[in-house]
């Protein structure tokens, strides 16, 4: 009796459980598993909606925003009523085309040179606001103080720097 109650002591004794933290060697405790993969799931669900919360504006930023997203769809559908135009009014479409032939070539590279920095500066405002939309969302999830990515300190950089100081 005494022997059973020694090893029941051993194993089941103090608040421990030697069986189920030596199974948890082998084989992962689903309870902490479960608690790992809401928290994971928390986290991803809490950057997601950070990427899409949108500062208020005002009356003229959102005029101006709405007026930047005309120039594609009227490109697209200037387009496609050419192909139309040339279907219902061939010989208008013709005098169209034979003005457009007497454009001159630098003329033609203006108006390429125009909108393509139109379109690349567009895209590269939006891929920047992006950026710092997301980078302002997980600092704000972290508890972090909102810095952009060049402001913040590299520990790396300073150890050289003072090493290097003289």
């Amino acid at each position: 009796m005494g022997l059973i109650s020694g090893i029941t002591t051993f194993l089941f004794g103090d608040g421990r459980n030697v069986v189920a933290e030596t199974a948890q060697v082998f084989r992962e405790n689903a309870e902490n598993g479960a608690v790992r993969a809401a928290s994971a799931r928390s986290d991803s669900l809490a950057q997601f909606a950070a990427e899409f919360v949108h500062p208020r504006r005002g009356v003229f930023d959102r005029l101006v925003d709405g007026l930047n997203r005309l120039p594609r769809p009227a490109l697209a559908l200037g387009t496609i009523w050419l192909f139309v135009m040339a279907m219902q009014q061939p010989a208008q479409f013709r005098q169209g085309m034979e003005g457009l032939a007497i454009v001159p070539e630098p003329l033609w590279w203006l108006m390429g040179a125009i909108v393509s920095f139109y379109f690349g500066a567009r895209h590269q405002v939006k891929a920047q606001e992006f950026q710092r939309s997301v980078a302002l969302g997980l600092a704000a999830h972290q508890g972090q103080p909102a810095a952009p990515a060049e402001a913040r300190t590299n520990p790396a950089l300073q150890d050289w720097r003072a090493e290097n100081a003289d």
